[in-house]
């Protein structure tokens, strides 16, 4: 079977896991060899900041993908382009929520471990999730996909 048969991204790997994983590895190595990034009266606050902003997006992405009738797990097939809400502003405001989460999480618990993990997890997404998302959407969108991918960034 070719892979322009298949309807759905062909992505192996769950996005949520790409984050989860080496971020609880981040937070075990924290336990064990304590490395803050900043003082915690600005780690903190900015910690705090990442994640709730990182929550509030990854809350509109996925209100805005239910109400398109659009499955979240890139496994599934796309039954439309979405292009509001957050998706105005970025191709990926799911992705995008997921890393400002994740540094929400470091910087509250104010370690480095897991930012050291974080250019391997963005590498890893840009390669395996996203860029098999963006040849999936082109195949099934076409010119629809092209056009709104030139007027909206990749992240943001």
């Amino acid at each position: 079977m070719d892979e322009r048969d298949v309807d759905n991204a062909g992505v192996t790997i769950p996005p949520p896991l790409l984050y989860l994983v080496p971020l609880l590895l981040g937070l075990v190595i924290q336990r064990i060899r304590r490395f803050s990034i900043l003082p915690n009266r600005f780690a903190r606050p900015l910690g705090a900041l990442l994640l709730v902003t990182g929550l509030a997006t990854n809350f509109w992405g996925v209100r805005t993908m239910r109400r398109a009738h659009t499955p979240l797990n890139p496994t599934q097939p796309v039954k439309q382009l979405v292009t509001s809400g957050p998706f105005r502003y970025s191709r990926n405001p799911l992705y995008t929520s997921m890393t400002f989460i994740y540094l929400g999480i470091a910087n509250l618990v104010n370690t480095v471990w897991p930012l050291l993990f974080l250019p391997a997890i963005l590498l890893t997404m840009r390669r395996r999730v996203i860029g098999r998302e963006e040849q999936y959407l082109e195949r099934k969108f076409g010119n629809e996909y092209l056009e709104y991918k030139q007027g909206v960034r990749r992240w943001i």
